[in-house]
């Protein structure tokens, strides 16, 4: 909000977040960039609480070989994706600089309502809502997602392109940071999409299969649901004051 309507704006949400969340016994923030900002305005009692990725649905066996040929896209070409909504904070207008930097060996798939349809002729356009199977199809039928948005909180498609097999490109910022380790991507200086394009060649200069399974393996580690619903849980039992859960409570 900042962004779009200036300091003064900024100002007088910050002092609605604090005095909000103040009022609760917990505040959740997922990852450790947002709860040190919280912190740091004077929100007390923040933890944090990672979100979950669905392991089946976003899975490598989503591959579809004809899918590229489905969307007209040429087999030889290095796919890059990404899926969100069209707004500020994603930086679409970076992706689109960086694929004119790369040229004709690559093409992005952008996915999201909202999206640019003046694009250049490395760029496919699905302009619309679309539903999580379409979503995991093509991710995991990508080699790679491109993400240049710098306002992360956690970075969900991040973490669903990784499920499905995928590197990341993405900027150095936010929960990207937190979310893409090394091996599993490169990121890159924000907002420069020289510098996303010199990071695309050099993802692509190496193993990216094997980048892929090691951001597959990072995300079954740290993000299934088992391990994001027990960390909840905890939360839960120390706010409560609980030594342990009722069996009862675990089984609903």
């Amino acid at each position: 909000m900042g962004d779009r309507f200036g300091r003064h704006v900024r100002q007088r949400l910050i002092r609605y977040v604090v005095d909000l969340y103040q009022r609760f016994d917990s505040v959740l923030a997922p990852c450790h960039a947002m709860a040190n900002r919280l912190t740091e305005w004077g929100v007390p009692n923040v933890r944090v609480q990672s979100l979950g990725v669905d392991l089946e649905q976003f899975h490598p066996s989503r591959r579809d070989p004809g899918f590229r040929t489905a969307m007209g896209i040429p087999a030889d070409k290095k796919l890059l994706i990404f899926v969100g909504r069209f707004s500020r904070e994603k930086n679409i207008d970076v992706l689109l600089a960086t694929m004119r930097a790369l040229g004709s060996d690559y093409h992005l798939l952008l996915m999201g309502p909202g999206m640019p349809t003046q694009v250049p002729s490395n760029v496919t356009v699905v302009n619309r809502c679309c539903g999580s199977h379409e979503v995991a199809r093509a991710l995991a039928s990508s080699d790679a997602l491109l993400h240049a948005g710098t306002r992360e909180t956690f970075g969900l498609v991040a973490q669903e392109a990784m499920a499905s097999g995928l590197p990341v490109i993405g900027a150095r910022a936010g929960a990207l940071i937190e979310n893409v380790p090394l091996g599993a991507g490169v990121l890159c200086q924000p907002l420069d999409p020289d510098a996303m394009a010199d990071a695309c060649s050099a993802l692509f200069s190496n193993d990216i299969a094997a980048s892929g399974r090691y951001a597959r393996h990072f995300v079954e580690r740290q993000f299934s649901w088992d391990n994001v619903i027990g960390s909840l849980l905890t939360h839960y039992v120390d706010l409560c004051g609980l030594e342990q859960l009722d069996a009862r409570v675990v089984r609903r």
